[in-house]
């Protein structure tokens, strides 16, 4: 993502499944006080995972979550680490 966010101005989110891209594109506006020109997103399932113990094997599943890369207007830009 940050190679990305480098060469073409994109920025990825990790948001609230529910959230739709009108949604998100406020959000980023009202946050960081930029033009968002773009939104996609993509949703990713949880994937199975086993892994063996003492006492055999165990399953489980990672965590689903929703995805949104977001593309800002030229010129603009994000910085994360000006709060720190």
């Amino acid at each position: 993502m940050t190679r990305l966010t480098e060469k073409t101005g994109r920025y990825g989110f990790i948001v609230n499944p529910k959230a739709n891209k009108i949604q998100i594109q406020k959000a980023v506006q009202e946050m960081y006080n930029v033009k968002v020109v773009e939104v996609n997103t993509m949703n990713y399932i949880g994937k199975t995972k086993t892994r063996g113990t003492k006492t055999g094997f165990t399953k489980g599943k990672t965590a689903k979550f929703k995805k949104a890369i977001v593309t800002l207007k030229t010129g603009d830009s994000i910085d994360f680490y000006s709060n720190i």
